[in-house]
């Protein structure tokens, strides 16, 4: 699924609606950077909108985060905190305010709205602050294998289970160069 929403990074343009697909994101606030799935720019009527502006199209025009998921609908934070990650970098890219965004779940071909209100921005703030503090202290976390494990796009990076058999990169490696 998320091949079929980066295999075409061509702006899709419908009039009012601009379908953008593997937006490359960043913020500097928060030390993040990115690709989002899907960034929906809706036209507003209204030049005072919140929206921002977009390069090359005149107007005002709300910004819509969609990150697309393989399952059914359920709701899971880290989610909701990635969705509002992506809309952070957006806001600080594009100078405008994202009030909410969309997770859509491929098995069931449904949308969830997410707003992103304080709670869950200082989530991200939180979680982006661990992120950077884990980075500077320069030690992995254990892997651990869960369900969560079948579709993520970096388990094979991960590798939770080998490092769940309690196997050390040590011994694979001693292994390796001895043939044993």
């Amino acid at each position: 699924m998320h091949e079929r929403v980066h295999g075409d990074d061509t702006p899709e343009n419908r009039g009012d609606l601009i379908i953008v697909r593997g937006l490359r994101l960043r913020s500097l606030r928060l030390g993040l950077c990115g690709k989002a799935d899907v960034v929906e720019l809706h036209r507003s009527g209204d030049n005072n909108a919140m929206g921002g502006s977009v390069p090359g199209h005149s107007g005002r025009w709300i910004v819509y985060p969609v990150e697309y998921k393989p399952g059914r609908v359920k709701k899971q934070r880290s989610f909701q905190i990635q969705l509002c990650a992506q809309a952070m970098c957006l806001e600080e890219m594009l100078d405008c305010v994202i009030p909410c965004g969309a997770l859509f779940h491929g098995k069931t071909r449904r949308r969830q709205d997410v707003e992103f209100d304080m709670d869950l921005r200082k989530e991200v703030e939180d979680t982006s602050a661990r992120l950077h503090e884990l980075v500077a202290s320069g030690v992995t976390p254990k892997a651990v294998y869960g369900d969560r494990c079948k579709h993520c796009s970096l388990c094979e990076f991960c590798m939770p289970k080998i490092m769940a058999s309690g196997r050390s990169a040590k011994d694979y490696l001693l292994r390796a160069l001895t043939g044993q």
